[in-house]
């Protein structure tokens, strides 16, 4: 049982739910591309234009994906990938529809997501970011991530941001 303001927050398994939470993140992820410029054509590996297809690979592989619902409704999600560097895991597509957002939801998605890598017998999450994204970066260090590096890659238009978490 959960209140309105927390997410039942459950694995997204089969074809259904990846293309609901496919969805979703092409929703949230869109107001990013807007407001950096990024599109099919400059970005295509950005998640505001994710596909099916890509999602499915990434399960495939072993990804783990976790939706937030409201009502019944996915409004969250979350995508979790162990490294091969032992202890490592990468936090991904971490997302929460637009409409919904600065109410605590991608704050549980983090909590959430740091337990799961915990029991998972993991030390350390990764993520990815924008690195010109200040206010996406300010979030995440409130969290505790810190700034471990950015790396400029030919086929992206913007330096990507890392940072990480280390896990008590």
């Amino acid at each position: 049982m959960t209140t309105r303001d927390e997410l039942e927050i459950k694995e997204v398994t089969g074809r259904k739910g990846i293309v609901e939470s496919g969805k979703l993140i092409r929703l949230a992820f869109a107001t990013v591309a807007r407001e950096f410029g990024l599109t099919r054509r400059n970005c295509a590996a950005h998640p505001a234009f994710i596909s099916l297809k890509s999602l499915e690979e990434g399960q495939e592989k072993g990804i783990k994906y976790f939706g937030g619902y409201l009502d019944g409704e996915e409004v969250g999600f979350v995508a979790i990938e162990k490294s091969p560097e032992k202890g490592l895991y990468y936090m991904e597509k971490l997302a929460v529809h637009p409409y919904l957002r600065h109410r605590g939801y991608g704050k549980q998605l983090v909590a959430f997501a740091i337990d799961y890598v915990q029991k998972q017998g993991g030390k350390k999450i990764s993520i990815g970011i924008i690195d010109d994204h200040t206010v996406l970066k300010k979030w995440y260090k409130t969290l505790g991530f810190r700034e471990t590096g950015t790396n400029r890659f030919p086929h992206l238009p913007f330096t990507v941001g890392y940072m990480e978490m280390n896990i008590k």
